[in-house]
């Protein structure tokens, strides 16, 4: 339960629907650009984009894009992937940050029939396999399981303590 608790919100499971919900008021293609601009100059967040790890493309951005667009054209969705695409172009080019996975699925699914409310739960479903994995693994010897790590940074570093290093 604590896997899909921390799917909640618009950070991570939620943030697609927080793409939809940009979407629909935007409207139109055309009203796109103003209203990224306004949300910028206010420092709003733009749903869709930013990744912790990628700080160029996704590499799954690309593969949902074209099905997205692909969706859209067949179903006659084509307004909501073209205010998608819109979206990506004015955030890219005003803040160089790159859209990630939510940005396309949030349309994607809008055209395959989909309710909002049920992105979450549909990305929680692609991770099942995944935590089962985790968890077979963990009751094959009954040990919690450590990551493993190797620091591969600057070696032998002095180390000044904190109070030192605020004068």
């Amino acid at each position: 339960t604590s896997a899909i608790g921390a799917l909640k919100g618009p950070l991570h499971g939620g943030a697609n629907m927080e793409v939809m919900q940009m979407i629909e008021e935007i409207g139109t293609p055309e009203n796109a650009e103003a209203y990224i601009l306004e949300k910028l100059e206010n420092k709003v967040k733009i749903p869709g984009f930013g990744h912790r790890v990628y700080r160029c493309e996704d590499p799954r951005v690309g593969i949902l894009r074209g099905c997205a667009e692909s969706i859209s054209e067949l179903v006659g969705e084509g307004k909501n992937y073209e205010i998608t695409r819109e979206i990506e172009r004015v955030v890219l080019e005003k803040t160089k940050v790159y859209p990630n996975v939510d940005l396309y699925t949030a349309s994607l699914y809008h055209a395959m029939g989909i309710p909002t409310e049920l992105f979450t739960p549909i990305f929680a479903i692609s991770r099942i396999v995944g935590w089962t994995s985790h968890i077979l693994e963990q009751w094959s010897n009954n040990r919690l399981i450590r990551p493993r790590a190797e620091y591969t940074g600057p070696q032998s570093l002095s180390y000044t303590p904190i109070d030192q290093r605020l004068r």
